[in-house]
């Protein structure tokens, strides 16, 4: 769905740029505008402010296979029917809330498309520290013992 004219030229919407290798182009965007709640006034009734900026993940043409698996994998409790939806209503002006849906829409793509990290390697105490270790266990113990009573034999 193409952006609702309004007058100003503010029709056409640039593509998100995730990185700067991946331009998403606004032809594989769908936006759908509604009444927002929130701050505005009288004209909060009668403006649709409220941005819903969909992205077809799964449909997408920009996407590579490993790079539409990847974000399939990662936002997979965000997709539904492999469409990504971002939402944007907390500025008064359509316009506002557009640029926010775009950047929100490129920091999830962006998250999403980053290689994971490296394993753990997991370590091992060292010598010294298990002997502080079993030190401070003796040190507690005899501590303890020497708060009993005294034998009567």
């Amino acid at each position: 769905m193409e952006p609702v004219a309004s007058g100003r030229d503010t029709d056409r919407v640039a593509p998100v740029r995730v990185s700067e290798t991946l331009v998403i182009p606004d032809d594989e965007l769908s936006w759908r505008f509604s009444r927002s709640s929130g701050p505005g006034g009288q004209g909060v009734n009668t403006t649709d402010s409220r941005v819903e900026l969909s992205f077809d993940v799964t449909g997408s043409r920009v996407l590579s296979a490993a790079a539409r698996a990847r974000v399939t994998e990662r936002l997979a409790h965000r997709l539904v029917d492999g469409v990504l939806t971002v939402v944007a209503s907390e500025h008064r002006s359509q316009l506002r809330n557009r640029e926010a849906a775009q950047e929100r829409l490129a920091a999830l793509l962006d998250e999403a498309l980053r290689p994971p990290p490296p394993p753990r390697r997991p370590t091992k105490p060292s010598r010294r520290a298990k002997a502080r270790r079993v030190e401070s266990k003796k040190k507690q113990g005899e501590t303890k013992r020497l708060r009993r009573r005294p034998d009567d034999s």
